[in-house]
This record gives C-alpha cells, sequence and structure tokens, in this order.
C-alpha cells in the first residue's frame, strides 16, 4: 500500500486524517509561509493562488526527501469580498480585532491540498467556503476569546467551527472540512485513486 505524509503540523488536519481512518505520517514542511505569501501578493497573486502556491510549496519541498511517497501539503486563507486578506493573529488582541472586522460580513475561506510525489506536484483541489458572521456584541466576542484561548492563534480566521466557533456565524456555504484547512472529500477519493484508501 502506498504511503501518505501530511506536510503539516496541524492539529485540525491531523485530525480530519485520523478521524476518517486514513493512514499518513506527519513532517513539519519548513517551509517560510511569510516570505513566500509576500513574493505572491508582490506578484499579483490572488487568495486561490497564493492558497494553492503555499499548499504546493509544502508537499514539494517534503517530497523531494521522501521518494516513492504520496505527500499531502494543504493551506487556507481566510479573504473579505474587497480582496483583503486575514492571516493567523500573532495575539488575543489582533484576533479580537479581526473577527471585530469580519462581523456582520461575508467572507470567504479557501483551503488547497496539493499532492506531490518525486519532488513534484501530481494533484490539486481547491475548497471554498463563504461565511457570514453575525453581528455579535463585544461581550460575546470576549467571552468566545475567554473560552477558547490561545488555541483559535493556530487558525487562520480564528474560529473552530466544529466546537465554540459555530456561534459567530449566521450563515455558511460550503463543507466544514474545507473550513477547517483541508478539502477533505477530494483528498479522499484520490488517495482511493493511489491506493492509499480502499475504494
Amino acid at each position: 500500500m502506498t504511503s501518505l505524509v501530511l506536510a503539516s503540523t496541524s492539529a485540525s488536519r491531523q485530525a480530519m486524517l485520523t478521524a476518517a481512518g486514513v493512514p499518513f505520517e506527519a513532517l513539519p514542511p519548513m517551509v517560510d509561509e511569510a516570505e513566500l505569501k509576500r513574493a505572491l501578493l508582490a506578484g499579483g497573486a490572488d487568495a486561490r493562488g497564493i492558497a494553492d502556491a503555499l499548499a504546493e510549496a509544502k508537499a514539494v519541498k517534503i517530497s523531494r526527501k521522501l521518494p516513492g511517497a504520496l505527500v499531502l501539503g494543504s493551506d487556507s486563507v481566510v479573504a473579505l469580498d474587497d480582496g483583503t486578506l486575514i492571516d493567523k493573529a500573532p495575539d488575543r488582541e489582533t484576533l479580537a480585532a479581526q473577527l471585530g472586522m469580519l462581523r456582520g460580513r461575508t467572507h470567504r475561506l479557501i483551503s488547497a491540498a496539493v499532492v506531490a510525489e518525486s519532488g513534484s506536484p501530481v494533484w490539486r483541489f481547491v475548497g471554498v467556503a463563504k461565511l457570514t458572521m453575525r453581528d455579535f456584541s463585544d461581550a460575546f466576542l470576549e467571552t468566545y476569546l475567554d473560552a477558547c484561548g490561545d488555541i483559535l492563534l493556530g487558525s487562520v480566521g480564528g474560529y473552530h467551527i466544529e466546537a465554540r466557533g459555530a456561534q459567530l456565524f449566521a450563515r455558511v456555504d460550503g463543507d466544514q472540512f474545507t473550513i477547517r484547512g483541508l478539502p477533505l472529500l477530494a483528498v479522499l477519493d484520490y488517495l482511493r485513486v493511489r491506493g492509499v484508501m480502499p475504494k
């Protein structure tokens, strides 16, 4: 059976693959995401292109070191309707400001997945979810941040929709896997084709 390597230290992505019964090993990709994102933005890349390029960079970097393995890279980008991109917040104050900016507005979360083999991408998929946050109160926001703590800083957008973060939203169009950082159903389809998972 072909082995799968996840080029990520994301707890959410690992949890999704584990829950779906996917055998995998996780390795940190050691990609300078901030620098790559700056270069992509300077080159005029949009949110979808950035998510895809970051996912590919992670997968390819690990794949070059592990010939014969399938390496899955993934990345997520949050984009406002005016094209503004939201990054992972470095601290609670920044996160509160970001969520305040998203409050009462619709935004997109783009999650890209790329599989690389022997240093080259062999498959890719981009999932897009459209999310509308409700116009929550400042008091709710403080309670939410208190209850969830620093775990929110590890997630682009700063919400855990599979848990208390569901309370942030008025409407969601798209699947929860994409929102959590991996278009899992498309990934599972490809893993069945490649013999990682049973058909």
